[in-house]
């Protein structure tokens, strides 16, 4: 694969990307900014019983998997991270790498709620937004200025889950997008490569 083909599937995975979460279906419109909020205060609470658990890291990322599983749609977020290959991946492909994608982003963004020990997470407000509804919420840390984290909920699925999040202002989809990107880039397209450096992330 020439450097001119990566830079080319980067492009076009970053496109479809963008295209998928475009093309949610028209029912999420009928979702309520009440629904939504809900959902997030939920969810909310979910987090801060772990972060206040006093678990240790191990046992707080297992706890924040199962929250991932409960609230956010993975397979919508993982073929928007993988972008234009979902279209060529297989069918066995395309559901390890929704499987392998959950324990991955689940334990990487367990890590980043676990440096939330010591604070917590309040729900401030609810908005529609092209793609659902946003719920914003401030993390209120010890030592430090608070800061926004909001979640994007769609029910295009059949029901409400995030499809989205934003930490300090890092777009979780834009994120992972590149950083999926990436991880196939160095195994010059391989899926199945990929799978696997998803399982040990």
């Amino acid at each position: 694969m020439t450097v001119f083909d990566v830079s080319r599937r980067s492009v076009l995975s970053g496109l479809a990307g963008i295209a998928a979460l475009g093309a949610i279906p028209q029912a999420v419109f009928a979702l309520s900014t009440d629904t939504a909020r809900a959902l997030v205060d939920r969810l909310v609470a979910d987090i801060n019983a772990v972060i206040a658990s006093g678990k240790s890291e191990s046992a707080m990322i297992r706890d924040f998997e199962g929250i991932f599983d409960r609230y956010a749609d993975v397979p919508i977020i993982a073929r928007t991270a993988l972008g234009n290959d979902w279209r060529r991946a297989t069918d066995a492909q395309r559901r390890n790498f929704v499987v392998a994608f959950r324990g991955y982003i689940s334990r990487k963004y367990g890590r980043r709620f676990r440096e939330f020990v010591g604070g917590k997470i309040e729900v401030r407000s609810a908005s529609t937004v092209p793609n659902g509804v946003e719920v914003r919420a401030m993390a209120i840390l010890s030592g430090q200025a608070p800061f926004e984290v909001s979640f994007v909920i769609s029910d295009g699925s059949g029901q409400p889950k995030f499809i989205n999040m934003f930490i300090e202002g890092i777009n979780m989809i834009t994120s992972e997008r590149t950083e999926i990107g990436a991880m196939l880039d160095r195994r010059r397209g391989d899926i199945d490569g990929l799978i696997v450096d998803l399982q040990s992330a």
